[in-house]
Order: structure tokens, then sequence, then C-alpha cells
């Protein structure tokens, strides 16, 4: 969630830590703020709100310095005011910090009793007085760190500059990621590498439990226990220029248009086209062995493993539990030795997935991971990583990293079923011929969007919205509902159709829009058969579907988007982005900020 930029520079800082907080509004945040060494003092400037704000302030009282370190904050304790915001700090020491001080109300009455005076609500300055006071005891950085930090309790990331020790920084990482960027003469401190990619490629990833000391010529790896350490440094592939608008609005609708090519990037590294089979890195483990699988993720992710459910079990024939990850490790499922752990993930960071993948691990199951991140904590800790090469994903709701993450797992399903003889190799060559197609299918349905634009101005004045979805469908109308929940701010909610006579019909009248995933295939007339029950109460309906369903729904719909016929197999991947088409159109009528919709972020890292 919150965002950490370190600098070490030859040249003066905070241009560098500007570029790198402008990187990270994608995390979501509601304060920013940036702190220097000035002839050896501390230095701060902070703002409430957009990172404008922070550039306004500083173009007030410009900061100097060559070492700083700065931060977009997303609030957890204490409100986002510009006292709360980040860096915090003492006249000695400031930090910024990701993640959560579980201990921090139990270390802030132990530093008061001992005379140290607290400005703020939040959690983090319980680390820059802990650290503040290990200082007045006369221990160096290094010591205060060593002594501090196996205090704290919860997740964090921290970046710490010292008043007096120029060219001098401390990171650390506990449960939160942080990278370490090597530069000519300059050190690079930054939750990801996508917040460093303007500066450095050569980039390493803080293990659990690590602390760093950087200096302007190179970093000192420690591990919990205080031994010297070295982390590999590799190269990654990321430029500026990935993440900039280009002449689209807002990064959401780039990334929209980014579909076709991001499902035909999946597709090209996982399908050969020759033979029609399905290519799966190397694995550590037999897929036919596989006894179940134990999925879990948050969010969007969570519902592209709701569909890929279908898949496994229909195709593979393997029983599968789908859990929330927020849910699943506090259910303590029993897990069946040599099962399959699957965690879906944009970030390969997000906390909650991180808990039931060592849950997964502890249970001593095989752990496979679905990531946009190789270098992620989750990728580093899985057995096998299929990795969805959405590139860089900006705005705060998921859009093709969705769409990747369905075409994956369809892949894996493909494959799962193969290796246990339960797919023939004319029905895999059938499912990956439909699913080569999505990528130009895609594009058709960005080119005729007219249609969805149109309905966008039927909805915005909505303050209720039903989806409605059967089968692998269904969780697309949940993903329908969350898109405009999040960033249009319409109540919506996802149902599986035949759930309306069970309560929600009880919802329909006419200003509420009914929106139904409605393509033709197995399900289609069960489907259509609730449709007729919530428009013979005076429903609003309105169907996506295909020209055969067009022709056999067009006494129910009020409205109907029509998209190209595909198979049912692939129908949740194309489906997936007109009803996420819909919601960005609503958002932008309604003049919402679509790219960092209120109280959300991109990447969650705490609990």
């Amino acid at each position: 969630m919150c965002g950490i930029i370190g600098v070490i520079g030859a040249e003066p800082a905070v241009p560098l830590l500007v570029e790198g907080l402008k990187r990270l509004e994608y995390r979501g945040y509601d304060s920013a703020g940036i702190a220097t060494l000035v002839e050896g003092r501390i230095e701060r400037r902070r703002a409430e709100g957009k990172l404008s704000n922070l550039l306004a302030a500083l173009a007030r009282a410009p900061l100097s310095g060559h070492t700083g370190i700065g931060h977009t904050r997303w609030a957890t304790h204490g409100a986002p005011t510009e006292t709360n915001a980040h860096p915090h700090s003492t006249e000695r020491v400031a930090v910024v910090h990701n993640g959560i001080i579980e201990n921090h109300a139990e270390l802030r009455a132990k530093l008061e009793t001992l005379g140290q005076v607290f400005e703020t609500e939040t959690d983090t300055e319980t680390v820059a007085q802990l650290m503040d006071w290990y200082l007045q005891q006369g221990l160096s950085p290094e010591q205060a760190a060593a002594k501090a930090l196996p205090q704290l309790r919860g997740a964090y990331a921290l970046a710490l500059i010292f008043a007096g020790y120029p060219d001098f920084m401390i990171g650390a990482r506990h449960g939160a990621p942080l990278a370490v960027g090597f530069g000519e003469g300059e050190m690079y401190l930054g939750s990801d590498a996508l917040a460093l990619a303007p500066m450095t490629s050569r980039i390493a990833h803080l293990h659990d439990g690590d602390m760093v000391i950087l200096s302007r010529t190179g970093a000192e790896f420690r591990d919990a226990e205080g031994n010297r350490v070295s982390r590999p440094i590799k190269h990654v592939a990321l430029s500026g220029a990935l993440t900039g608008k280009g002449n689209y609005r807002h990064f959401m609708e780039k990334e929209l248009h980014e579909y076709p090519a991001v499902l035909g990037d999946v597709l090209h590294r996982m399908v050969n086209p020759l033979s029609r089979a399905v290519v799966l890195p190397e694995l550590p483990f037999a897929l036919a062995d596989i006894p179940r699988i134990a999925m879990s993720a948050c969010g969007s992710a969570y519902y592209a493993g709701l569909v890929s459910r279908y898949w496994f079990e229909q195709l593979a024939r393997l029983p599968v539990e789908a859990d929330v990850a927020s849910e699943f490790r506090y259910r303590t499922p029993p897990l069946a030795e040599g099962g399959l752990g699957i965690l879906v993930s944009q970030s390969g960071e997000t906390a909650d997935t991180l808990a039931a993948l060592r849950y997964m691990r502890a249970a001593r199951q095989h752990i496979l991971s679905v990531v946009n991140v190789p270098e992620s904590s989750m990728a580093r800790e899985s057995d096998v990583v299929l990795e969805t090469v959405a590139g860089p994903e900006i705005g705060v709701a998921s859009t093709k990293a969705f769409g990747a993450q369905l075409a994956v797992l369809a892949c894996l399903a493909v494959a799962l079923a193969r290796a246990r003889s339960t797919l023939a190799p004319e029905a895999e060559a059938r499912l990956t011929s439909a699913l080569l197609e999505i990528p130009g299918r895609a594009a058709e349905v960005l080119e005729a969007q007219d249609a969805i634009v149109r309905l966008a101005h039927q909805i915005v004045s909505a303050r209720d919205v039903l989806y409605l979805g059967r089968g692998a469908c269904y969780p697309i109308a949940l993903e329908g509902a969350l898109k405009l929940k999040e960033i249009s701010y319409i109540h919506a909610e996802g149902y599986a159709a035949g759930e309306m006579k069970h309560g929600p019909i009880a919802l329909v009248d006419p200003q509420v829009p009914v929106i139904a995933i409605a393509p033709s295939g197995p399900l289609f007339e069960k489907t259509a058969s609730n449709l007729q029950e919530a428009a013979a109460r005076g429903g609003r309906m309105i169907v996506f579907t295909d020209p055969e369903g067009a022709g056999r729904l067009k006494d129910v719909a009020e409205e109907m988007i029509v998209l190209p016929p595909v198979d049912p197999f692939v129908a949740p991947i194309l489906y997936a982005l007109p009803v996420q088409l819909l919601a960005y159109h609503v958002a932008v009528l309604k003049g919402t900020d679509v790219d960092q919709p209120r109280n959300l972020a991109k990447s969650v890292t705490v609990e």
C-alpha cells in the first residue's frame, strides 16, 4: 500500500524522490512527504492529499541535500493529515514505513515513561522514537537498528536516515516488500522495482527479516540474526515509458486497451501454436499425482480463482477449494499432503495471500503462484511461478492483469486435464484454439465500445445495480459489480442467477438495472429463465451476450451488448473486458478519480 523511496545520490535528491513518488501513486495514498539531510540536519516537507500538494509545499520551501527518503501514505493508524504524514522524525532520525506495527501502543507507553515525546497518532512514529532513544544512549545507527528492529511486531518495510550521517541509509523488511537499486555512485531504496526503474535496472530484494546498510558505494545486507549475507542483483526490464498514459485519459483506459496484447503475450508463452498444446515450465512435482487443489486470493484475483475452479473441476476432475485469503488460514482448513496450493496476485506482495501461501506451505502443499511480478515475495516463496506478463498496471482497479490471470489459469486447467488423462488431444486442440482466438475477439470488443458508452449514460444515475451470471460467468458478474463499486461508487452486487429467487429478486424494481452475463452455451436456457423472472417484476434487463443469445433474449432485454461468439470455455475471459469497460465509462461520466479511487490501494501489504 504505502510507497517508499530512498536516494543516496551525487545530485540533489528531491527530483529523484519526487519521480519515485509519482511512480508509486498507483499503490494508493492519501498524503505524501519527503525528508532530506541538509547540512547534516533532517528537514521535511509533507502534505495531506495528492502529490501535487507536496510539490506545492516544495515550491514554497525547497529542500536541498543528496540523501533523502520519500513516502506516499495510505492511512491505517491516525487520520490522513499532514501531521500524521510520513516521514516521521526526531532531530536524530527520520523514518518512512509501509505496514503496521502491531505492538505500537505497548512500545509507545514504554517510551513515554522514558521521556520520549510523541507528536502523532501513528504506529510509525514509534519506530522513530525507539530509534531516537537508542541513539541518545550513544549507540550508532546500525547498533540502534539492531536493538530496535527485533522489538517490532507486525509487518514493516522501513527506510531511515540519520542526522550527521550523510551518504548513509538503513532499510529493513519484515512481511512487506523492499528493493535496493544499484546505480553509479548512487544507491536507492524502493517499495518495488517500478519505483526505481528511471534510476536503475539493477535491483536486489531484501528477504524477510533483512536489514540493509546503504552508502553511495554499495549495500551491506544482514539477515534476521545479524549475519552478513549476499542478495542477488538482477536486471529488471522496466522503463519509465511503460508507465506513461500515452494518449489515453487514464491509466485504466490505457490498460483496458492493452487487454488483447496482454492476452496474446500470455498465450504466446503458454500455448504451442503448431501442436495446439499447453506448455508449462518444468515442475518439481507431477500434475497427475495432485489429489486436490486449494486456491486463495483477494479481490479480482479471487474472482479469477473462482472462474478457474469451474475449469479445474470440469476439465481435470480435480476437487478445488477456493477462499478469500483474508479468511483462508483463520478457517484452518485441513489440507491433504501433496495437494496443490494455487495463489493468485497481481503484485505478489498481498499480505493476506502471502499468509495463505505460508499456511499451505506448513501443510506440505506444493505451491504454484500466478503473479505479475516475478521478483515478488510470493514468487520467491513458490515452487512454481506462472507469470501473467501483463506489464505494469498503474490503475488501482485491476483490468488487464485480471484478464491475464484468467488466461494463465485456463492454460493450467488444460495442462492439468491432459496430465490426468481427462482431456483427449483433440479436445485440448479445440480448447487451445479457442484461447488463441481471444486476443482478436477482445480487440473487436474495444473497437465497438460505443454501445457500452451509451449504456453507461443509463447506469450513471442508478443507486443500485445487480449483476447476474451462471457457471464460470458467475464470478464475472462478481467482477463487474466490484469494478462498478470501486471506481464509480455505485452500490452493486453480483449474484449467481439461480439464486435470484432465493432473496435478491426482492430488490428488483424499474429503478434497479439488472445486468446479466449470458453467453450462449450449456447454461444459457437456465440463465434466460432467471432473466424472465426478473423482467416479469419490472426489472431493467441489460444483457451481455453473443448474436445467438441476442436473438433469443430480444423480448426480455431492455438493452443488449452483443459480443463476438466464442467457445463457452473462454467466454469468461472475453466477457470480463466489457463489464470492466462499462464500469470505466460510468466512472468517467461521474467524474470520479478513476485511477486512484478513494480509500483503495493497489498493493495491499497489510492485513
